[in-house]
């Protein structure tokens, strides 16, 4: 009997280089709030969690209504770069539909697990022709943060497949975190915004420098559907 291979992927900065707008928008939450926007490493390193949980952690002595209110801020600036700035879509990742397409005429299931909202994650999905690929699509909307394992366990699930057979690929410590508390294999990738040192120590089992690379590693530590 067939067994069924999952294969998760992240979506901004393992799918897409999301980064312009994400660090865009934060500033501009900071900037409506009367604060300082901060570096742009230090928002790249929350990229990942829940608006919620970026904020928080990007303000840690402020209270629980003023990230509440940080991360609204930051949706609705997101969305106005988005729809006002005339900002063309993200771009995918030199390989990445290609290496999808492979996987899924492979037999492997696909699903996504984001930070991103399904709103975000729906927008990446029709700009880039990547309709029918993906078996579940887990995203903040409906989940605690990132690198709780919630997003995995629905996904497994979903899919019919089972945690021993699934592999959680991104490119944040939080992915990397997330695998190992469901119970999955984790790849890391190197084109994203977490370094190679953050991956491994997160608990990546290996760390990819292209999408060319992807099925191989795949394929070595989850097996052929």
């Amino acid at each position: 009997m067939a067994v069924t291979k999952l294969v998760i992927f992240d979506c901004d900065g393992t799918l897409v280089d999301s980064q312009h707008i994400i660090l865009a928008a934060m500033r501009e939450a900071f900037t409506n709030a009367g604060l300082t926007p901060l570096e742009d490493a230090d928002v790249r390193s929350s990229v990942g969690l829940s608006p919620f949980e970026a904020v928080a952690r990007l303000l840690p002595d402020e209270s629980e209504e003023f990230h509440d209110k940080m991360a609204e801020d930051f949706r609705l600036a997101y969305y106005r770069q988005r729809t006002e700035c005339s900002l063309g879509p993200d771009p995918l990742y030199a390989g990445t539909k290609d290496t999808l397409l492979a996987l899924n005429d492979a037999g492997y299931m696909l699903g996504v697990a984001t930070g991103n909202s399904k709103r975000g994650l729906q927008r990446v999905i029709d700009d880039h022709g990547l309709e029918g690929l993906f078996v579940t699509l887990q995203t903040a909307d409906s989940h605690v943060s990132k690198p709780d394992p919630s997003m995995v366990y629905t996904a497994v699930t979903e899919a019919g497949s089972d945690v021993a057979d699934s592999i959680m690929i991104g490119d944040t410590s939080y992915d990397m975190q997330m695998a190992k508390r469901a119970g999955c294999r984790a790849l890391g990738v190197s084109w994203g915004y977490h370094s190679d040192t953050e991956l491994t120590g997160a608990g990546a089992e290996h760390i990819a420098r292209s999408f060319a690379e992807v099925p191989a590693v795949i394929e070595r530590l989850i097996g052929k559907p």
